[in-house]
């Protein structure tokens, strides 16, 4: 059972690892840096038309809001193979002009050389 603990402990860091540099670079509106969290030929659906790589997510996030922070809580965390990890997370955007959005998002992790990035995004809102 201590086993079990340890790898989904290790899932979760791989994953914040990952999250924290994306939310650092949304909180302070630099699309450039958000995309270089992602790998080069990653999925992206956000609540717009999906992209495929870099340059869609960096396009997809200058056209957001000035202010625009996101606050996430991992909700599930599975190791699918040594080098590959999927996330379920609720994530909270904070704008300064309107409600907040609550989203939920699923993200594929990957490491790519010595750094863990994002290959698949995939929002989802329930109302």
């Amino acid at each position: 059972m201590a086993g079990e603990v340890t790898v989904a402990s290790s899932e979760e860091e791989i994953l914040r690892t990952v999250l924290e540099r994306w939310r650092s670079a949304v909180d302070a509106h630099e699309p450039d840096r958000v995309a270089s969290v992602f790998t080069d030929d990653a999925i992206f659906q956000g609540l717009h038309p999906y992209a495929v790589g870099r340059e869609g997510v960096a396009e997809y996030y200058a056209g957001q809001p000035l202010g625009l922070t996101a606050a996430y809580e991992i909700r599930e965390a599975r190791r699918l193979a040594a080098d590959v990890v999927l996330g379920y997370l609720e994530v909270e955007f904070g704008f300064v002009d309107r409600p907040a959005l609550t989203v939920y998002l699923g993200v594929v992790v990957r490491r790519v050389g010595d750094a863990w990035l994002i290959g698949h995004y995939q929002v989802s809102k329930l109302d």
